[in-house]
């Protein structure tokens, strides 16, 4: 009885991480051209967490969220989380050509127990061909942060009071990013700032007169002023508590709606017909101008250097120039007479017969009491001592 007590609590935990994982795959649908919003869910991972033995705990989690196979997400999907005991959101709008199956591997990690919980979440993108949403705008509230604007009861409340000012339009969330993702500064933790959201809405009914009178003249001078312009639909969003920054609104207009249906013209072909790609391209260009031009330019130029770099070191060599010839030539001939002079005096040393000097002849020797005379002497004495050796 007591090792059925001893086992039951792991029984419990590893029955509901199998079943954890075998529901861990999950299936999402977006649609091309609209928001899609996937909230990762705190307290639904709490429970997958072997540690928590079904007790309501509240630990921080956190998530890494990457595209299988790849160690980032696609670019068209975002993740953002204000703190590890609030929830995630996975958010995007898919292109055309994201069009298929992509994916999602999600981590949740418990920041207490270091424990990890995997989900494979598969989107399953789709076209919405009956959209057509040929006019956009987009608006920037200025009191909401990214993760505040996802919750789709505040995506409910926005539409509704778009609804009081676009009457009678069909209209949806195209995206929301965040100001950050636009360049904008992180706000100062002072007075609760937010960092702003744009969101950008369709539809298929065309502007009303409030966002027309948006951009009007007078309106744009309020603008620059640093003051927001007079409008009928001021308040509109001020029930739900909204606050749009009226002078910063974008609106598109699309020349041209996509029709589903093709119709026989130019780059259509009829039935039973084969297609002959013409021989010769109708705007014949020659590239012969242009081969010249990119190969003889260089050249010229490397030639041009190469003659002014060799009049540089031939024809100024030194820095002699003409001007500088006759004193270059005075200095020439006064090298010259110094060397003739010194020439002429080295001869003159080498043939002279003098006497010596008495002071290099020997001395007066003591015991014989003999001198010789210099000036009968005709040999040289250099070589003779000037002490001779006492005998």
């Amino acid at each position: 009885m007591s090792a059925l007590r001893l086992w039951t609590p792991l029984l419990t935990v590893l029955l509901g991480s199998i079943l954890f994982l075998a529901s861990a795959d999950r299936h999402v649908f977006p649609s091309a051209g609209i928001l899609f919003v996937h909230e990762l869910d705190r307290t639904y991972y709490l429970k997958a967490f072997p540690s928590n033995n079904g007790d309501a705990r509240d630990d921080p989690v956190t998530f890494h969220a990457k595209l299988q196979d790849f160690p980032d997400l696609p670019r068209w999907l975002r993740y953002t989380q204000r703190s590890p005991y609030k929830n995630g959101y996975l958010y995007g709008s898919p292109l055309t050509t994201d069009i298929g199956m992509q994916v999602i591997e999600v981590s949740a990690y418990n920041r207490y127990t270091y424990e990890t919980v995997n989900e494979t979440i598969i989107f399953n993108i789709d076209s919405a061909l009956d959209l057509q949403m040929p006019y956009m705008v987009e608006f920037f509230v200025k009191n909401h942060n990214v993760e505040e604007i996802l919750p789709a009861d505040t995506q409910q409340r926005f539409r509704l009071s778009l609804d009081s000012m676009w009457i009678l339009a069909q209209h949806n969330i195209i995206n929301i990013t965040s100001a950050l993702d636009r360049g904008g500064r992180v706000p100062l933790p002072i007075g609760d700032r937010k960092e702003g959201v744009y969101v950008k809405i369709g539809s298929d009914v065309p502007f009303p007169e409030c966002l027309e009178a948006a951009h009007s003249q007078k309106n744009l001078e309020w603008c620059s002023l640093g003051a927001q312009p007079a409008l009928p639909c001021y308040d509109t969003f001020a029930l739900e508590k909204f606050r749009i920054d009226w002078c910063n609104i974008t609106m598109i207009r699309s020349t041209s709606v996509a029709t589903t249906e093709l119709t026989p013209g130019d780059g259509v072909m009829e039935a039973g017909s084969e297609f002959n790609p013409p021989i010769d391209s109708p705007e014949e260009r020659d590239f012969l101008t242009d081969y010249l031009i990119t190969l003889l330019v260089p050249l010229l130029l490397a030639l041009l250097l190469t003659l002014i770099l060799s009049y540089i070191m031939c024809c100024r060599r030194e820095g002699v120039d003409k001007r500088d010839a006759k004193t270059s030539d005075i200095q020439m001939l006064h090298h010259y007479t110094i060397h003739v002079n010194v020439e002429e005096l080295r001869e003159m040393a080498s043939g002279r017969d003098v006497p010596r000097p008495l002071s290099t002849l020997p001395m007066f020797n003591v015991r014989t009491g003999e001198r010789r005379s210099p000036m009968t002497q005709h040999r040289d004495s250099a070589c003779v001592p000037l002490i001779m050796a006492q005998k």
